[in-house]
């Protein structure tokens, strides 16, 4: 019984160790492992649709809220939000947005709004380490956090059709693009 108290106490005091929290912290394999796991474990929810929405909700509701405001912002005028999933053939949909206005001005835009979640992300970053004392605990929360918020920025594949339905919207954006880079960049 001693040798497992000792076995404890020496495990505690390994993980009290301000350098190994360190190295903890500042080891990217170790990220990507922690990264990968949730997934995992993210995944192994999709059997069931009523876990995969709890586990997806956060995300979606990002996801979705991204597309709302732009649209709003574009006058693209959304009409429905959804949050829950639905099966659509034999796939499911996590959430939607309906709009009531999309013109070639405003689908690109209102399509691909999630990419601005990659911003949050960044001064989420940012903010999270130099505000939040780093610990254990708190840098597996920054983790699934972060997990959520990058995996959720990227447009589903019906996202990416709504963007490039409208040709003259696209070269609309891509002049825009072009001569911001010639004249500011």
């Amino acid at each position: 019984m001693d040798f497992i108290v000792l076995l404890i106490d020496r495990f505690v005091n390994f993980l009290n160790n301000p350098e190994t929290l360190r190295i903890f912290v500042s080891n990217r394999f170790l990220m990507i492992f922690l990264v990968i796991v949730l997934l995992k474990l993210k995944y192994q929810t999709y059997s069931n649709i009523y876990m995969s929405s709890l586990v997806n909700i956060p995300g979606t509701f990002l996801h979705e809220m991204s597309h709302f405001i732009v649209g709003l912002f574009f006058n693209a005028h959304p009409t429905r939000f959804n949050l829950f999933p639905k099966k659509e053939g034999e796939y499911y949909v996590m959430g939607s947005v309906g709009f009531r206005n999309v013109r070639f001005y405003n689908a690109l835009p209102s399509a691909l709004a999630p990419f601005l979640l990659l911003f949050v992300g960044y001064y989420f970053n940012r903010w999270f380490f130099s505000h939040i004392e780093i610990n254990y605990i708190n840098y597996v929360l920054y983790v699934f956090l972060q997990t959520i918020i990058i995996e959720n920025s990227l447009p589903s594949s019906t996202d990416f059709k709504v963007a490039f339905s409208y040709p003259l919207g696209v070269l609309f954006y891509i002049s825009i693009f072009v001569f911001v880079f010639v004249y500011f960049i």
